[in-house]
């Protein structure tokens, strides 16, 4: 722990940009909370991450705790800010921007712990494949970033699910799906989900917005509708039975393309079918993306999207960017501690997992402002020379080099003057 609740100038400056989501102390709470996530080498509860701030001598721990549970600020808010802040940094103008849906279960198993419960966990060990605690829904933004090789996503806005009360986990994406369409309506907003988020909700999506994922192997698929024939009574609205991904595989016309997944690049089968999926998206027009590898070591791979202007190629290519999100939870849980705290009251619960995982935004948003990846990878492959062959920067290095700012910043003693007019606040003064 560092001796003095000081903040990297360079990270207080980029924060400005979320200084309207919070009151005066609010602000002050909320910056020195991120100081304390990144600089954390101990447990992150929220008693965890107050020791790591330096601050536990100065503030009263419960100003902390106040934060998650009384604090007036909004995620949503907080996540469409730190959206702006992402897309001005990574995406150019005009360009669209691409969103991933997806769930994670942070395990739980308090009685009193709000929204706790027995549900579905992809990382359970067993057969039953279940686990208890809260399940959120997490929608962020897949951009690529100079100084590391994949895509990244950046985690920016999320809903706790709670089974058999309230919304379905599809619903809850839809719905940030729709805020982020409104903060990026002069763009085209590319949406991609694994095949558990397929469904009605994705109906009547907004016009700059567009939907892909995995069809079912079961899904029955009817072609686009026909032309009127001029004959009285309505006419048909959808064409001829195409039958499922495997009965149209069989009969298809495949063609071989260039495709580009998961970093790799290779020649494969594909066909690119417009269509109508009848019992999920009624009369949405659709594309089918068949894809087949030549030497047929995978399955083949079906997409359904409402994108009708894509080449199928990229289609596929954005599609497999999804998987980012996987090891933004990873990094997000094995590096950063998300969701170890232990908070039970429902606004707490609803606000811990997403600050958490939203500094994990900031963190690659401030490296990509102020870091240097050069020096940096020279650095950690002198201390680790087994790193031959490291060339690029993973969030291990940026938190590495945080610490070091902050370490810095300690040592030429500046702390951030608008966070000292604030340290006089007593544990009875409650924020904002």
């Amino acid at each position: 722990m560092l001796p003095l609740a000081t903040v990297p100038p360079c990270l207080y400056e980029m924060l400005q940009a979320c200084r309207g989501v919070f009151s005066a102390p609010g602000f002050a709470t909320f910056v020195v909370l991120v100081v304390g996530t990144l600089g954390a080498v101990g447990p992150r509860t929220i008693t965890g991450i107050w020791a790591a701030t330096g601050l536990a001598g100065r503030w009263h721990w419960s100003r902390a705790h106040r934060f998650f549970s009384e604090t007036r600020w909004d995620p949503d808010t907080l996540g469409l800010h730190l959206a702006q802040l992402a897309v001005s940094l990574f995406v150019a103008a005009g360009t669209p921007v691409t969103l991933a849906v997806d769930d994670t279960l942070f395990h739980r198993y308090g009685k009193l712990v709000y929204g706790a419960a027995w549900q579905h966990d992809g990382s359970a060990k067993g057969r039953d494949g279940i686990g208890r605690g809260n399940c959120f829904v997490v929608v962020g933004l897949v951009v690529s970033v100079p100084f590391m090789a994949r895509a990244v996503l950046l985690p920016v806005l999320f809903r706790l699910y709670t089974p058999k009360d309230g919304p379905s986990k599809t619903e809850h994406a839809r719905t940030m799906v729709n805020l982020l369409s409104r903060t990026f309506v002069d763009r085209r907003v590319h949406v991609v989900a694994d095949a558990a988020y397929r469904g009605q909700a994705w109906r009547n999506l907004p016009g700059n917005v567009t939907f892909t994922t995995r069809l079912a192997s079961t899904a029955v698929l009817y072609g686009p509708p026909p032309q009127p024939t001029g004959k009285r009574g309505h006419p048909a609205w959808k064409g001829p039975r195409l039958g499922t991904p495997t009965e149209i595989a069989a009969t298809t016309a495949w063609r071989k393309t260039t495709v580009t997944r998961y970093g790799q690049t290779g020649v494969v089968l594909l066909a690119d079918i417009g269509c109508l999926w009848w019992g999920s998206l009624h009369r949405t027009p659709l594309r089918l993306i068949l894809v087949r590898d030549l030497d047929r070591h995978r399955r083949d791979l079906a997409l359904i999207t409402t994108d009708l202007l894509t080449p199928a190629p990229d289609l596929v290519a954005r599609y497999c960017t999804r998987w980012s999100i996987e090891q933004t939870i990873k990094d997000g849980k094995d590096l950063l501690g998300v969701g170890d705290a232990q908070n039970r009251l429902k606004t707490a619960v609803q606000r811990t997992v997403p600050f958490m995982l939203l500094t994990l935004t900031i963190l690659v948003c401030w490296y990509a402002s102020f870091g240097d990846a050069a020096s940096d990878l020279t650095q950690r492959r002198g201390i680790a020379r087994w790193y031959r062959r490291k060339t690029t920067i993973n969030v291990t290095d940026m938190l590495i080099a945080f610490r070091r700012a902050r370490i810095t910043t300690v040592h030429t003693a500046q702390p951030t003057p608008d966070l000292t007019n604030h340290t006089a606040v007593t544990s009875t003064t409650k924020a904002a």
